[in-house]
Parts: C-alpha cells; structure tokens; sequence
C-alpha cells in the first residue's frame, strides 16, 4: 500500500473568536496529554516542541498522572486560560467531561484543538487532528478475519479497552474492529452492547503493560481457549502476551492492536503482536501547534480533511503476514516511519 502523509492547510468554515490576532512573537500555547509515560504521548510532545521553537511559539505541557486522569487535564485547562495562551492542544481522557472546561477556554478567546481522540462531541473542539481510528480498527478487525479464515466463524474474541469512560477512541477502535471482523455493531457509540456468541467479554487496561496483563488474565478466567484479542494500543498488547506467556497460550492467541510506534513494531516483527494500525503523533502535534500560530496570526483555523470531521493524519496497518484483500505495509517500511 502506498502511504502518503497529509499535510494539506485552508482557510477555516467555521465562525471566528471575537478575540483579535495576536503578533507573532506574542504566542503561546498548550500542550495536553493523557500521560507523559505512554510512547504515543511522549513522541506527541517532542512533535510539538518541535515545531513551536521552529515557529517560536512558546510552548507549555501538561499530563495526566494516569490515563484517564480527568482532573488534572481540567486543571491543566484552567492555568492555560490564567496564562493568556492562544490556543491549546489537547488528548482529552473523558471526552465528555472535559467539554465544559474546553468552552471556558473558547469564551476566553482560545482555540482548542483535539489530538488523536476527539471530543464528544466532536464539534466542541474547534479542530480535531487525528488518526481515522474508526479505519485504523476496521484494518485490524479485517487482517484478524482474513487470517483465520473459515475459523474466524469460530473465533472467541476477547477486548483490551481503555478507561470505564469510553473515551471516544476507544469506542471507534473497538468499534472499527467488530465491522472489519464482521460482528454485528449494535450501537456504534456503545462498547459491550453487541450480542455476537463470538466476544468472550471486555476488560480495561488503562493503556498500558500492567493493565494489559491484569485483563488479559480476566478474560482467560472467563474462557481458557480465547484465540483473538483486540487491544487498545501496544502497550496492552504486550501486557496480554505477558500472559499468555505465563500459561503457555502465547502461541494459541492472535493479538492485535493499534498505534506503529517503534517498540510495537518491534513487537509485530517478533510475533508478539499479529499485526498494528499505525498512526503519525509527530503529524498530529506539529499540525496542532501550526494552526494555534495561524489562528493568532490570521485568525483562522483548519480545516477538515473532504469528507471527513476532522483532520485525517493518516493510518496503515503493519504486518509481516499481509492477508489478502486488507492493504498493508511490512515491518521494514513500518520501521521506517515509526516513532519513539
């Protein structure tokens, strides 16, 4: 499959702030993440202060203590808007929560930007640069399908998730996997409402190793012969190959998952992990910064990718063991373009 990365600015649809533009050496911005442990996040944090000393935009980050610390991001919202920022960027861990403290933010003259997990609703950022997780776990689901062949009809499919708020891209990654395995999607923007015998059951891994590790040993309670697992990100998957390991299954199991950095690339190269939706964070961060910097200077903001709600910042899948009809790149080229 041949991948091209989007980078591609216009003038934005949507209403302006009242706020006037600022000069340019008068931006400043934040940076919001879920964690600064988490791979995903600490690349998104170099991308952005990347590009903010390219652009001299002066730049502070926040995080989160845990994934789905929702106070500490709603903190992080209220010293920007008392330090005057221009514009905030932010992986919101409760997409519905955070949206009250998002408006403060907009009242007070912001534009706030969602990176990789977009608001709920969507439309409550003014900008939203993401991965199109809703495809990235289409791939995964389909790849999973087509490897097991006639079995997937047989398959006992168990589900690594994030948080018990069902941050929005969890919902689409989980979501987007049931459509490309072929399970009946009851309510799109529901996890665990599906019927299908298949789904052994969910679990929650809080987006890293011990979290992984601790559902991946629920599930096997539930049903000892689960051979497919769905995980959030990478991090959970090898917490649930730990697992595996541990009982002797790791070779009985097909685990997928999302995001291409270099460690879950690795991971997909060894057999840990099936095959990985890659995702572009350094795009992501860089993107956000370029358009708080428009937004101050010109007081417009980006707009989405044709026929999307949001900024597509692209996704393959990455395997050594290409399935037919699922378009995918090895782990050669996966190296290539991934990070941390």
């Amino acid at each position: 499959m041949k991948f091209k990365a989007k980078a591609l600015w216009g003038a934005a649809t949507l209403a302006l702030m009242s706020a006037a533009p600022a000069m340019a050496q008068d931006v400043s911005a934040c940076l919001i993440t879920k964690t600064d442990t988490n791979p995903f996040f600490v690349k998104m944090k170099e991308g952005a202060e990347a590009k903010a000393a390219e652009l001299g935009v002066s730049l502070k980050s926040y995080a989160g203590k845990v994934d789905g610390d929702h106070d500490s991001q709603v903190a992080a919202i209220e010293a920007c808007i008392a330090d005057g920022a221009k514009g905030i960027l932010i992986a919101a861990s409760d997409t519905k929560a955070i949206v009250d403290s998002v408006k403060k933010a907009q009242e007070a003259g912001m534009v706030v930007i969602a990176l990789d997990t977009p608001l709920d609703p969507a439309d409550a950022a003014d900008a939203t640069f993401a991965t199109d997780n809703l495809e990235a776990g289409k791939l995964i689901g389909a790849w999973a399908a087509a490897t097991l062949g006639a079995e997937a009809a047989n398959a006992k499919i168990g589900f690594l998730n994030l948080t018990p708020s069902e941050p929005t891209v969890d919902v689409l990654r989980n979501q987007g996997f049931m459509m490309g395995f072929g399970i009946d999607v009851k309510d799109p923007n529901d996890i665990g409402d599906e019927d299908d015998a298949r789904i052994v059951g969910h679990d929650i891994t809080n987006g890293n190793e011990e979290g992984g590790r601790k559902a991946m040993e629920n599930l096997l309670q539930i049903d000892p012969d689960i051979n497919v697992i769905h995980t959030i990100n990478e991090p959970a998957a090898v917490g649930a190959y730990q697992a595996l390991k541990a009982v002797g299954k790791e070779n009985d199991v097909l685990i997928v998952s999302v995001d291409g950095g270099c460690p879950g690339v690795a991971s997909v190269k060894d057999g840990v992990i099936g095959a990985t939706s890659q995702q572009y964070p350094l795009m992501m961060a860089a993107l956000g910064v370029e358009a708080i910097k428009k937004w101050a200077d010109e007081g417009v903001k980006p707009e989405p990718t044709p026929g999307k709600a949001f900024f597509d910042t692209g996704v393959a899948l990455i395997t050594d063991k290409p399935a037919e009809g699922v378009p995918s790149i090895d782990t050669t080229k996966g190296t290539e373009l991934c990070w941390g």
